[in-house]
């Protein structure tokens, strides 16, 4: 009997219980802002503007005085995978409490639909190829409150997020999860620290399907199991992070930071790997002139794999994903650059990211700079 490969398998989870799956939701692991994915994803004790909303929910309090707007557009695998992002911090009257609303978006469009591509006579008709789009949608709504620190130069802030997820398979699958995060921020002068929590309580999405008696009959002859509800689990994950400003001359400054993922899902493919506990470095720099000017580098996801001139296949070496990038800023508003690399340094699949960060100045305060 003629099998085939249905698309539509390698977007929907398979039939079964609630389950933690290793790379549940992972489009909620690309990241936020150019700035973040030029510094190799190294952000959450540096993070001081509403990406924070993603990165780490307590660095939100750095966003006073007046509500910021970033926005961000990349495309991924020569266009097909589009993700775009959109964020607003806006300070409360205190100065020590600041409130987000993080939108993400990854979809891809026009993916051929097979399931009715053989007649039941075992004829090929591709007029019955049809097309449909897959987006995940993630809804983040962060607050963030600056804590009671004694010491000159020391700051203490807490963050949480509450998240909606929405993931979408054209007419086939829908799924709705939610999920909490936690994060804290610790700075002392030109140190900074944080620690973020992800899916503190664990994340699920629910899955519900919508499937016809015609398509039914097609997933069964082929052997194809036939969708079913189900619950997808998303395991919590730990982020913690440290970061420090050198002060090279008056003008110019150089910041610092490295992270360690600590997953808890099984073993993974990372620089420390067991059953309990697999965990991933993540190196970022920012060289700032007169905080006008950013030229950025960072690298990140570190693995072993076998090594592509090995003829025996059995030869295994590092690689990682680099990525640089570059800002300015102009008033109240920053563009910034990445470039980066989704696949590793010997195989290289770069992708160009754009963000804009824009501070909503205050009329009074327009009023006193004339």
């Amino acid at each position: 009997m003629l099998k085939w490969c249905v698309v539509l398998f390698f977007i929907l989870p398979s039939p079964g219980m609630a389950q933690f799956r290793k790379y549940s939701n992972e489009f909620l692991n690309i990241g936020a802002g150019a700035r973040g994915l030029s510094m190799g994803s190294a952000q959450v004790a540096s993070v001081a503007d509403g990406t924070a909303g993603y990165w780490n929910p307590a660095g939100l309090v750095k966003v006073k005085d007046q509500a910021q707007v970033n926005i961000m557009h990349a495309e991924y695998f020569a266009g097909i995978g589009k993700y775009d992002y959109a964020n607003v911090a806006i300070p409360l009257n205190d100065g020590k409490r600041t409130i987000g609303l993080s939108i993400l978006r990854f979809a891809v469009d026009d993916i051929p639909n097979t399931v009715f591509l053989v007649e039941p006579d075992g004829s090929i008709n591709f007029d019955n190829i049809t097309t449909f789009s897959s987006a995940d949608y993630g809804f983040l709504f962060s607050y963030a409150q600056q804590l009671k620190m004694k010491g000159e130069g020391k700051q203490l802030s807490l963050g949480f997020n509450a998240k909606v997820i929405h993931r979408k398979a054209g007419d086939f699958a829908t799924a709705w999860g939610f999920g909490f995060d936690a994060g804290v921020q610790y700075i002392n002068k030109r140190l900074r620290l944080g620690l973020v929590a992800r899916d503190v309580t664990t994340t699920f999405n629910a899955w519900s399907y919508s499937i016809n008696d015609k398509m039914r009959e097609v997933f069964y002859v082929t052997q194809n199991d036939i969708p079913v509800k189900s619950t997808e689990l998303t395991a919590p994950k730990l982020i913690a992070g440290g970061a420090y400003n050198f002060r090279i001359s008056k003008a110019v400054n150089l910041l610092a930071e490295a992270n360690l993922d600590f997953t808890f899902d099984g073993r993974r493919n990372t620089v420390i790997s067991s059953s309990a506990v697999s965990i991933d470095p993540k190196i970022g720099l920012e060289a700032s002139v007169k905080n006008v000017f950013f030229v950025r580098a960072g690298i990140n996801n570190f693995q072993k794999a076998l090594e592509d001139e090995d003829s025996t296949y059995t030869r295994k070496i590092w690689i990682y994903q680099p990525a640089i990038g570059a800002g300015f800023k102009l008033q109240n508003v920053t563009i910034d650059y990445a470039f980066t690399n989704l696949a590793n340094q010997s195989n290289p699949l770069y992708t160009h990211v754009f963000s804009l960060k824009l501070d909503l100045v205050k009329k009074n305060k327009k009023k006193q700079a004339l």
